[in-house]
């Protein structure tokens, strides 16, 4: 019986340790405040990475505020200026090129993607792009999965923003934003603040092992 009751132990402690060594598949994000450092007055924004078929997959949860009314544009279809409206963001980062990739999603089912290469200067966009969100009252969820092809070469950081509104009622906000001490008299949202964006690894969610596919779209590129 004792032996059974060790070999039952050391079966679950192979587990366990098995597991622990498994990579993470899942990270989970809440965009609790406005750009400013404000914290939000609503549920906060959730925004998930996980491995997917041939990229990453992106799913978000949050409030639909209905405010702007959503673009003229088919579902699941690049729109240009989609930042005018509601939309959820996110921005993956090299830091040593100032190499970085721009995805933007809205509730409506419209994305838009930037390729960027310096402080906002975008020399590619309206690239295609899996998507599909689904508004239920209230709340909507949508899910994209970003090809690798489309993110420059040793991504190191990340931030995540959310806008909704209209007129004065716009409201900007951020997974990281800017820290009260460092804000200046008169400062607008800008979402394209590099020296704000986290520490942020892919292999975080596909593996220590894994290696990210060499693309074509940034050969050239710093």
């Amino acid at each position: 019986m004792g032996g059974l009751r060790s070999l039952r132990f050391l079966t679950l402690l192979h587990i366990l340790l098995c597991c622990e060594s498994l990579p993470f598949k899942k990270m989970e994000f809440f965009i609790q405040h406005t750009w400013d450092s404000e914290p939000v007055t609503h549920e906060p924004i959730r925004v998930d990475f996980s491995p997917g078929e041939g990229g990453l997959k992106i799913q978000m949860f949050g409030p639909f505020f209905n405010d702007p009314a959503g673009p003229d544009g088919p579902p699941g279809e690049a729109f240009p200026g989609l930042w005018n409206y509601e939309v959820v963001e996110t921005f993956f980062l090299d830091s040593t090129t100032v190499n970085y990739l721009e995805v933007e999603f809205c509730p409506h089912g419209q994305q838009l993607i930037l390729l960027l290469s310096g402080v906002g200067h975008a020399f590619l966009q309206q690239l295609p792009m899996e998507f599909k969100a689904t508004i239920e009252g209230d709340r909507w969820v949508g899910e994209a999965l970003l090809p690798w092809s489309y993110f420059p070469p040793n991504i190191n950081k990340m931030n995540c923003y959310a806008i909704h509104g209209s007129g004065e009622g716009r409201t900007y906000e951020a997974l990281y934003p800017v820290p009260k001490d460092q804000l200046t008299e008169g400062q607008k949202p800008n979402f394209h603040l590099l020296q704000y964006f986290q520490n942020f690894r892919l292999q975080s969610i596909m593996g220590e092992d894994w290696v990210q596919p060499q693309s074509d779209l940034w050969i050239g590129k710093p």
